[in-house]
C-alpha cells in the first residue's frame, strides 16, 4: 500500500477492497486506519464517503465506539476516535446524518464533550462538533439533541472554555433559533448560566467583542419568565441594560448602532421596560432608546433607496419595537419610567417618526405587499393610531383607502386568525403571510369611525362589510377554542373591539345598517351568539359587547325576518335580559346596618370594561319594547319585575345612584306602556311606592295614568 501513497484515490479504492474482503478484525482495522487518513486530508468526494460507508457500515463504528482495550502501545481512545472520525465522515452526507444509527450516538457525542480534553483528544472533539451540525441540520435533529440532553452539554462545554468552546456556542445558537421553548423548558438553569457569562463579557468587553455579543445575545433572551422571576436572570439584565447604555451613549458607526438596537427591541419584546431601572438614568435611557429608533426611521424611510431598504428592513423593524415601547410609556400613569416633559419631548419625536412611516406605505407597489416589512409597518401605525387620535389626521385618513385595501387582501389570502408572534417581530426574514393586519388596525378604526371624514373614507371603501366578515370569522376562531377559563385572548380583544366600531356605525350611520346586507348576516350571528356565551362567565365583557351591540342593532333592523318571534331572536333577547338583571344585587352596607346596591360578585372584575354597556343596553332595551309585542312577555318569563322590585325594596336609597335609578325607570315605563300584565307585577309589587321613593317621576305618572284608563274603561 506504501507504494501508492502518491495516488490517494487508487489507495482508498484498494483500502475499501481490503475492507469489504477481511477475513478478521487486525486486516479491517488496518485498512480502517488508512481510510480515516485520507478522510481527515480532505481528499474524499461525496461519491467516496457514501462508498466508504457502504463498505463499513455502522456496526464497525459502533463497536469501535464501545471498545475499552485500544492494542498495545496506542492511546486509551484510539478506538473511540477512529469510530468517532468514521461518524463524522458520514454526517457529511445529510441522508446519514439523520439516520437513527446516528442520532442514538447523541448521548455518546454529549459524553465526549464533557469529558476532559487532552491534546490527544482534541480531534474528537472537533469529530463530535462536526456530527452535532451534521444532526442540527436534519429535519428530526434538533429534538432528537434537545430531548437527548444536547444542550446541557453544549453551556458546560461552552462554559469550560475548552477545546472548541466557541462551536458549543454556534450549536447553541442554532438550537435556540429552531427550538427555543423546548430548550428554555428543559435546560433552563444551564442556558441562564451561559446568558450570565455572555452578559458579563458584554458589559466588560472594550472592543469590537461588545458588537459582536450583541448578535448572539439576543438568542440566549427568552420570551418566557426565566429572567423577570429570578435573580440570576436579573442580574443578566442589569448588565445588558448597563452594557447597552455604555454602547448607545457613545459615538458609533451604523454597524456597531444597528445590533445595538436590535439587541435592545429583543429585550423589550422579552420583559417589555422591566429591563430599564426606574429613576433619572433609566428615564433618560429609555428616551435615548426611543429617539435613536425615531431617528433611524426617518433616515432610512423619507429617502428610501431601494437597494439600502433592504439591508435596513431588519434593525428598522426592531425601532418600530421600540417605538411601540415608547407609546406604552409615554401613556403609563403608574409608576412612570419617564417624566411629563420627556413624554412630550418623546410624542413629538415619535409624531415625525410616524410621518415617515406613512410617507413609505404611500409609496408602496402592489408586488411589494408580500414583503413582511409592509406587515411590520402597518402594526406599529396601528399602534399609534389606537393611542394617539388627533396627530397626523389628514395623513392618515389619505392612507385609509390604502390600509382597508391591504387587510382586506391579508385576510382574503388565508385564515388571518394566525398571526405573527410577538417574538418574531425583529426578524423580517421568511415570515409566511398570511397575518392578521386587521388586528393591528382595530383600536384605530374605533377611534376613526366615531369622526365624520375618516368615517365616511372607511365606509366608502367597504371596511363595514370586511370588518363583518372578519368578526364572522374571528367568532369561529374562539367557538373552536377552549371553553375553559383564560387570559383574554387576542380573538376576544378583537371581537370585543369590532364590537366598539359596529357600535359607533349604529349611532352614527344608522342607514348603513339598514341597507348593507352584511349587518342582517352579523345580525344573526349575534342572536346565535349571546346565548351560548353568557354562561360562560369569563367571556363577560365580550358578552356585555354583543348584548348592547345586538339591541341597539335590533331597533334599525326591527322589521327583518330573523327578529319576527323567531327561535333565535327569543333566545337573544333571553339572555340579554338575563345579563341585564343579574348585574346588580344587594349587599350589606359598609356605612351602615341595612343593605345597599351593589354590582354582583360575577360582574365586579369586569364592571370597569362593561359599566358604559350595562347602561346602553339598558336604554336599547327600553327602545326595543315597543318595537317588538313579544318582548314584555320575555321580561315576564325571565321574572325580571320581580327581582327588581325585591332588589328596590330591599337596599337604602341612598345606595342607587342616580344614573341608575334613570336607567331603570327607562325599561319599567316602556313596559308599563306595553303591557297590561307587566303593569299589574309593578303595581302589585309596591310599584307606586318604590316609584316615589327613588324619585321616578316619569313611572308614578305612567302607572297613574295607565290605572286611570283601567278603571275608566272597566266603567264603561
Amino acid at each position: 500500500m506504501a507504494s501508492d501513497s502518491g495516488d490517494g484515490h487508487a489507495t482508498l479504492k484498494r483500502c475499501l477492497g481490503v475492507l469489504r474482503d477481511a477475513r478478521n478484525d487486525s486486516e479491517q482495522f488496518a485498512a480502517l486506519l488508512l481510510v480515516t487518513k485520507a478522510v481527515k486530508a480532505g481528499e474524499v468526494d461525496a461519491k467516496t464517503r457514501r462508498q466508504i460507508f457502504d463498505a463499513i457500515g455502522f456496526t464497525f463504528p459502533n463497536r469501535l465506539l464501545t471498545s475499552r482495550q485500544p492494542p498495545a502501545g496506542c492511546p486509551p481512545h484510539t478506538f473511540r476516535a477512529l469510530g468517532l472520525t468514521l461518524l463524522a465522515c458520514f454526517c457529511t452526507d445529510p441522508g446519514l446524518a439523520g439516520h437513527s444509527q446516528i442520532l442514538n450516538k447523541i448521548p455518546t457525542f454529549n459524553d465526549i464533550l464533557l469529558s476532559p480534553c487532552d491534546s490527544d483528544s482534541t480531534s474528537m472533539v472537533d469529530d463530535v462538533y462536526q456530527c452535532l451540525s451534521a444532526v442540527l441540520a436534519t429535519a428530526r435533529g434538533p429534538k432528537e439533541l434537545v430531548t437527548k440532553g444536547t444542550v446541557s452539554a453544549l453551556c458546560q462545554a461552552y462554559l469550560s472554555g475548552g477545546h472548541g468552546s466557541d462551536r458549543a456556542l454556534t450549536l447553541l445558537v442554532g438550537l435556540l433559533a429552531i427550538a427555543e421553548a423546548k430548550c428554555w423548558q428543559r435546560d433552563a438553569p444551564q442556558l441562564l448560566a451561559v446568558l450570565s457569562k455572555l452578559s458579563g463579557d458584554f458589559l466588560k468587553a472594550e472592543d469590537m467583542t461588545k458588537f459582536e455579543l450583541c448578535e448572539v445575545l439576543p438568542r440566549f433572551i427568552p420570551f418566557s419568565p426565566p429572567l423577570t422571576e429570578n435573580s440570576q436572570g436579573s442580574e443578566c439584565l442589569c448588565r445588558l441594560y448597563k452594557g447597552l447604555a455604555d454602547v448607545l451613549g457613545s459615538k458609533l458607526s451604523q454597524s456597531q448602532r444597528d445590533p445595538a438596537l436590535k439587541l435592545a427591541a429583543h429585550l423589550v419584546q422579552a420583559c417589555g421596560a422591566e429591563w430599564i431601572p426606574a429613576g433619572s438614568a433609566g428615564s433618560k435611557f429609555l428616551a435615548l432608546l426611543v429617539n435613536l429608533a425615531c431617528v433611524e426611521v426617518r433616515l432610512t424611510l423619507e429617502e428610501p433607496e431601494p437597494m439600502e431598504m433592504e439591508g435596513k428592513k431588519e434593525v428598522v423593524t426592531a425601532c418600530y419595537v421600540l417605538m411601540e415601547m415608547g407609546i406604552q410609556e409615554c401613556l403609563r400613569e403608574e409608576n412612570p419610567l419617564l417624566e411629563n416633559v420627556q413624554k412630550m419631548q418623546l410624542m413629538r419625536i415619535m409624531e415625525e417618526a410616524f410621518g415617515a412611516v406613512i410617507f413609505y406605505l404611500r409609496q408602496v407597489k402592489q408586488e411589494e405587499l408580500q414583503d413582511p416589512f409592509i406587515f411590520a409597518s402597518v402594526r406599529v401605525l396601528g399602534a399609534w393610531m389606537a393611542e394617539e387620535t388627533s396627530s397626523l389626521k389628514q395623513e392618515i385618513c389619505e392612507l385609509l383607502p390604502f390600509l382597508v385595501d391591504y387587510a382586506r387582501r391579508l385576510f382574503k389570502e388565508g385564515s388571518p386568525a394566525v398571526s405573527v408572534p410577538q417574538a418574531e417581530l425583529v426578524s423580517t426574514k421568511g415570515s409566511a403571510l398570511p397575518q392578521d393586519a386587521l388586528r393591528f388596525l382595530l383600536p384605530g378604526f374605533c377611534h376613526l369611525t366615531a369622526e365624520d371624514r375618516p368615517r365616511d373614507i372607511l365606509i366608502s371603501e367597504g371596511a363595514p362589510a370586511l370588518l363583518c366578515e372578519y368578526f364572522l370569522q374571528q367568532w369561529e376562531v374562539l367557538t373552536s377554542e377552549s371553553t375553559a377559563p383564560a387570559p383574554l385572548t387576542s380573538t376576544e380583544m378583537s371581537l370585543q373591539t369590532v364590537c366598539g366600531i359596529f357600535l359607533n356605525l349604529v349611532v352614527t350611520a344608522p342607514d348603513l345598517i339598514r341597507r348593507d346586507k352584511a349587518f342582517s348576516s352579523l345580525m344573526d350571528v349575534l342572536l346565535n351568539s349571546l346565548p351560548l356565551l353568557l354562561p360562560q362567565k369569563h367571556h363577560l365583557a365580550l358578552a356585555a359587547n354583543i348584548a348592547t351591540l345586538g339591541l341597539m342593532m335590533a331597533r334599525i333592523l326591527v322589521g327583518s325576518a330573523a327578529l319576527r318571534e323567531t327561535k333565535s331572536a327569543k333566545g337573544f333577547f333571553g339572555a340579554a335580559i338575563r345579563f341585564l338583571c343579574e348585574a346588580h344585587t344587594a349587599q350589606a352596607d359598609p356605612s351602615g346596618d341595612g343593605l345597599a346596591m351593589a354590582v354582583s360578585p360575577t360582574y365586579v372584575s369586569a364592571w370597569g370594561d362593561i359599566c358604559e354597556l350595562w347602561f346602553l343596553a339598558m336604554q336599547a332595551l327600553a327602545g326595543c319594547i315597543p318595537l317588538f309585542p313579544w318582548l314584555p312577555h320575555a321580561v315576564l318569563q325571565a321574572r325580571w319585575l320581580q327581582g327588581l322590585a325585591q332588589l328596590l325594596s330591599r337596599v337604602a336609597p341612598s345606595s342607587v345612584d342616580f344614573e341608575l335609578v334613570a336607567a331603570f325607570q327607562a325599561v319599567l315605563v316602556e313596559l308599563a306602556r306595553a303591557s297590561e300584565q307587566c303593569r299589574d307585577v309593578i303595581l302589585s309589587h309596591h310599584g307606586t311606592e318604590w316609584a316615589s321613593l327613588y324619585g321616578m317621576a316619569a313611572l308614578e305618572q305612567c302607572l297613574a295614568e295607565q290605572g286611570g284608563a283601567s278603571s275608566t274603561l272597566g266603567g264603561k
